[in-house]
């Protein structure tokens, strides 16, 4: 199994970007997922999470909270990470986890870059 991520890009800060998780070749609906971030010379950091079924809460960073949104339509395979108000500081690659117990599949990533 594998997801790939898409949908980074170039923005100007105050701009809004949605990365795409699609996930093919194991039971993604019985996966959370989650979003993590790794900007240069920093640490891997998790950005948003989202239950298996969407139903549960959701989690957030504190750095992102009130401007990133985390979802998933099951029927598509797929997980979303809507930004808005995006910051110089958000610039990073940015990548898709599904989880569920021990198992997990990463993502290779995509980059968001966002000028000042």
């Amino acid at each position: 199994g594998q997801v790939v991520e898409s949908g980074g890009g170039l923005v100007h800060a105050g701009e809004a970007l949605t990365l795409s998780c699609t996930a093919s070749g194991f039971g993604f609906s019985h996966y959370a997922i989650q979003w993590h971030r790794q900007a240069p010379g920093k640490e891997r950091e998790l950005v948003a999470g989202i239950s298996s079924n969407g139903n549960g809460n959701l989690l957030y960073a504190d750095s992102v909270k009130g401007r990133f949104t985390i979802s998933r339509d099951n029927t598509k395979n797929t997980a979303f990470l809507q930004m808005s108000s995006l910051k110089p500081e958000d610039t990073a690659v940015y990548y898709c986890k599904a989880i569920m117990g021990r198992s997990s599949y990463w993502g290779q990533g995509t980059q968001v870059t966002v000028s000042a």
